[in-house]
């Protein structure tokens, strides 16, 4: 039987966790600009200097937002399950699982593309946030199981369609329209189909 941490450890952690979901509400609302350790403590309902002390410098704190990130990404993509056969069947499955983080974790991709952007020179931290939606190396095994003549480059162009569809849903021309419903699921698996019949023949 594990023995539990010490109540201490917990509250760290804890706090920790509090003030990285804080940073990232605060950055798909307000923008980086408005990523203050003082801002955060605000945020967070937390007394002065919290934020400082838990993450010392910026770069820390936004080290630690790109391990929540990806970390929750990858959760995410392994619970989807997607299939692996069929072009039809995986583009919903991919659409459906799109739509559920637009759905819940919409705050999650404003942040990311904007930690994208402000990253674009960091050779540490931009490839991990790039990565995290759906992997070259996850788009490409699944395009080598469906035969493409071109695996690479099917991921990649399939890859960009995906960025595309979540940024015109967050910040594009379709920002207003509701994740969560059957209509939005279909608006994401239509180009998600076309490209993968494309890329298989």
């Amino acid at each position: 039987m594990s023995t539990p941490p010490p109540a201490g450890e917990v509250r760290v952690a804890d706090r920790r966790e509090l003030i990285v979901r804080t940073a990232i509400d605060l950055i798909a609302r307000e923008g980086l600009r408005a990523l203050t350790h003082r801002a955060l403590d605000t945020e967070a309902g937390l007394p002065p200097g919290s934020t400082s002390y838990y993450f010392r410098t910026k770069r820390a704190l936004i080290e630690a937002i790109v391990d929540a990130i990806t970390e929750r990404s990858r959760t995410d993509f392994r619970a989807a399950d997607l299939p692996a056969t069929d072009p039809d069947d995986i583009a919903a499955a991919v659409a459906a699982w799109l739509d559920d983080l637009l759905a819940q974790r919409r705050n999650h991709l404003i942040a990311r593309h904007m930690l994208i952007t402000d990253l674009l020179g960091d050779r540490e931290l931009h490839p991990r946030l790039v990565a995290s939606l759906f992997s070259h190396r996850h788009a490409r095994e699944l395009f080598r199981a469906l035969g493409a003549a071109d695996p690479d480059t099917a991921a990649a162009d399939y890859i960009a369609v995906i960025e595309g569809l979540v940024f015109d849903r967050f910040a594009g021309a379709r920002r207003e329209a509701a994740a969560g419903t059957r209509e939005s699921a279909e608006q994401l698996a239509r180009p998600l189909r076309a490209q993968l019949r494309a890329a298989v023949g």
